[in-house]
């Protein structure tokens, strides 16, 4: 049993050293880049680096088991406690480098804030909230076959815990509590990522699609490790102009359930905290906008959007 997300939102800024990759693939289009929520989408020429930031906004609301939404006093009939939404703003520094025209590399540090609100069989209602430094996500991208309009390269990277895991908070049962998983800033072990990514730049259009692996390593010092997830997307874009494109996107995820557990969480108090309920399956749809500066004091400089809400989803 898990929140339904209702929407996430993202916008970015993003800051180029220079505008061109190779003859045959234009990152002077605003279409050269994907949608803001694609992440290693582009490759780098060499001594070229990027800067950039990102905000994200997700709401969750609704409780849901398999593809079925269920009330408050249903989820209230088996356990103390229910969600009843919850809310996750992200700020994300970004940079990107490539030593050669073979190899580009990635960091990206997320700043977070969770918010959840509850309410018990009483009919009290609380809130929870978490906030601090995420995992650090590091990759290399490294293209293995080129043509004169699309480009393919793998996605090899993964994350380092710096994310803290045992945040607390004040709920009805005492103070100081520790927050179930969700509500946890990362996952507390070393993880990887593996993939594949291709774009493909026609006269009037692009489009690309991406399939990625995240894999947890081991358990984290508190006991458990997070879910690993598969991902798989596909967009497309069109340029309006020199310097604006819209974009839209279809992305397809499956995670499974928690292995192992926190002690701290009683399970049966409140569904986010059954290791057992948090794997599951969805397909958003998203539309986006980007703009790339060709002019004026901005000249080079990138800006995203991007608006995005499930159109399937089947949870545990």
């Amino acid at each position: 049993m898990k929140f339904l997300p209702i929407c996430a939102v993202v916008a970015a800024i993003l800051f180029q050293s220079q505008a061109s990759f190779a003859d045959f693939y234009r990152t002077d289009r605003p279409d050269s880049h994907a949608p803001v929520r694609v992440m290693g989408d582009h490759l780098h020429k060499q001594g070229e680096w990027m800067t950039s930031y990102r905000y994200s906004y997700m709401f969750m609301g609704e409780n849901r088991v398999g593809t079925d939404n269920v009330s408050d006093a249903s989820v209230l009939r088996d356990f103390m406690i229910t969600p009843t939404h919850m809310s996750m703003q992200m700020h994300t520094a970004g940079l990107m480098y490539a030593p050669s025209d073979d190899l580009t590399l990635s960091l990206m540090l997320p700043v977070m804030r969770k918010d959840m609100e509850h309410i018990t069989r009483t009919g009290l209602t609380f809130r929870t909230n978490s906030e601090g430094i995420g995992d650090l996500k590091y990759a290399a991208l490294l293209p293995v076959r080129r043509t004169d309009t699309a480009v393919w390269h793998l996605n090899i990277g993964g994350s380092a815990p710096t994310g803290s895991i045992n945040e607390i908070d004040d709920i009805p049962l005492g103070k100081g509590k520790r927050l179930p998983y969700p509500m946890q800033l990362g996952s507390g072990t070393w993880d990887s990522q593996f993939g594949l990514t291709m774009n493909e730049q026609l006269e009037y259009f692009s489009w690309g699609a991406q399939a990625l692996a995240n894999i947890h390593w081991g358990h984290n010092r508190i006991g458990y490790s997070l879910g690993d997830e598969f991902q798989a997307q596909t967009w497309i874009a069109v340029p309006v102009g020199d310097e604006l494109s819209f974009s839209g996107r279809l992305d397809y995820r499956i995670w499974s359930n928690i292995d192992g557990n926190d002690p701290a969480q009683i399970s049966t108090l409140v569904p986010t905290a059954d290791p057992d309920s948090r794997g599951g399956k969805r397909i958003d749809l998203s539309i986006g906008v980007n703009l790339l500066c060709k002019s004026g004091p901005l000249q080079g400089h990138r800006f995203a959007f991007e608006i995005g809400t499930p159109v399937f989803e089947n949870l545990d």
